[in-house]
């Protein structure tokens, strides 16, 4: 058995809203005769505002892809570790309890792992387990969740920490002007969110059966294109399309579980844009409002990556949860195009873990050069 316990959430104290968004598109590329048409789409994105680690003067700089990889590793250090421990209050546990730990984010690269560096830091096991996971963009949350499921079925009795780090804001690439790439600008955020899957006891899903999917001959579609400069997105404009071919092994999942995938209790979903929630609904045959929780981390923090679904399960717990027995499912989607997807119970033990619902690290300073 394991359970998915509650998430724990951080996001920067650095706020950028739609209109100012809008504003720095309008400025910077004036001359660009699609700048109308990247408004638009920005606009029925829905994000209302995003989080970003530094404040957005710095943010649209340029300083080098070797800064901007500092950048991160000092920002991880300072904002993952308050993270990991309410993830770990979440599911009263504590660090020596920890038997994998799970390191998730395709907006940094490091070697050793940023999970080396948790383990001396925070005191866990030396014998703890360590899988970082790098290259699958947004799906990563997910598939962090499945492979959780996975040690703690091989292992039972054991637990697996699940962190993703998303700084999407480090990739900004000033020079690209394509109309995916300006979409982009306005359509990610930054966060770092935390959750434990316990391989016995504790209160969320009780996760059941998993799966994943590539979409054949999609590898293109969702990409980096790595330079001097770093990593430039690439979207293919028929990404919002894919949820057509996708619903199908959604329902094929819940049905080799005996489950009907429009009738279920609960839905955890990786945003990476209205159309994604909306075709889902459409062809999962199921309420806009099943995505909800997905559909307001949309609008508050924007597309933040590997760290989208672990924030619309922490709404789910916020908002009560479903009652005990609850069916539902969670899944992520990335390049390849990927899916990561499972589905579980809601089982209860007591009452669920967990401090403030989120947190805008105030206490911790935007880290800056000289």
């Amino acid at each position: 058995m394991s359970i998915l316990c509650r998430p724990a959430v951080a996001v920067p104290e650095n706020v950028i809203t739609m209109d100012e968004s809008l504003e720095i598109a309008r400025r910077l590329h004036a001359d660009n005769p699609r700048l109308p048409l990247a408004l638009r789409l920005i606009e029925n994105t829905g994000v209302r505002k995003r989080h970003l680690v530094q404040p957005i003067e710095r943010t649209l700089r340029h300083p080098g892809f070797e800064a901007r990889n500092l950048l991160y590793h000092e920002q991880a250090r300072l904002r993952v570790p308050p993270v990991i421990r309410r993830a770990l209050a979440n599911a009263e546990l504590d660090v020596r309890d920890v038997d994998l730990l799970i390191y998730v984010s395709c907006t940094g690269f490091g070697m050793p792992s940023m999970t080396a560096w948790l383990i001396n830091e925070l005191g866990m096991r030396s014998d703890t387990r360590q899988l970082p996971i790098a290259q699958l963009g947004c799906a990563a949350g997910g598939a962090a969740i499945n492979r959780a499921h996975d040690f703690c079925t091989a292992h039972p009795g054991l637990n697996a920490l699940i962190v993703a780090c998303e700084f999407c804001s480090l990739c900004y690439q000033p020079a690209d002007a394509d109309i995916g790439s300006l979409l982009c600008d306005g359509l990610f955020g930054d966060a770092v969110a935390a959750a434990v899957v316990r391989g016995a006891g504790g209160t969320g899903v009780r996760l059941e059966r998993n799966a994943s999917h590539l979409i054949p001959h999609t590898q293109d579609w969702i990409r980096y294109a790595v330079k001097d400069t770093g990593f430039h997105f690439r979207l293919d404009k028929r990404v919002p399309a894919t949820m057509e071919p996708l619903a199908p092994v959604i329902e094929e999942l819940a049905a080799r579980h005996a489950w009907d995938a429009s009738d279920l209790d609960f839905y955890i979903v990786h945003a990476g844009g209205p159309r994604i929630l909306d075709d889902l609904s459409t062809f999962l045959r199921v309420a806009p409002d099943a995505f909800r929780h997905s559909r307001a981390t949309l609008t508050e923090y924007g597309n933040i990556a590997s760290a989208v679904v672990l924030d619309a399960l922490d709404r789910l717990f916020a908002a009560g949860g479903p009652a005990a027995g609850g069916r539902g499912i969670v899944a992520g989607f990335g390049p390849g195009i990927t899916a990561e997807m499972a589905v579980g119970t809601w089982v209860e033990s007591g009452p669920p873990g967990g401090l403030d619902r989120r947190s805008t690290d105030e206490e911790v300073p935007s880290w800056s050069t000289a």
